[in-house]
């Protein structure tokens, strides 16, 4: 069995694809209407991918705090200095629970939190 992708809900698609592939890095894998006042966006480019969901119908989003999405970077700091540069708050962290590991924490713009993570070998 595979796992294909995590589901978002969005507030605005075209805001949340900025965020993805801008502060991120993800690139839009296919984007497409899914009836009327519906988009869906898949994006990433390996086996799982992160599926955007605006449908203007349903009730403003609101993630909450308890779920993340974890993404691997080559180095927390770079990272950091990218978020900063952007104009996007750190929400919490830098984090080094031990020597092989460090990672941070920022929001999308529906409240999802999102941690960068590096493995240090």
């Amino acid at each position: 069995m595979n796992f294909c992708w995590t589901t978002l809900n969005v507030n605005d698609l075209e805001e949340s694809l900025e965020f993805y592939q801008e502060i991120v890095g993800l690139k839009i894998a296919r984007k497409f209407a899914a009836g009327p006042d519906r988009e869906i966006a898949f994006l990433g480019d390996g086996q799982t991918k992160v599926e955007l969901v605006d449908d203007k119908n349903r009730e403003p989003v609101n993630i909450g705090e308890d779920i993340s999405l974890g993404f691997e970077v080559d180095s927390v700091s770079e990272k950091i200095d990218f978020i900063k540069e952007n104009g996007i708050a750190i929400h919490s962290g830098p984090f080094e629970p031990n020597p092989n590991i460090k990672f941070f924490f920022i929001q999308d713009p529906n409240g999802l939190k999102i941690q960068f993570v590096e493995n240090i070998d």
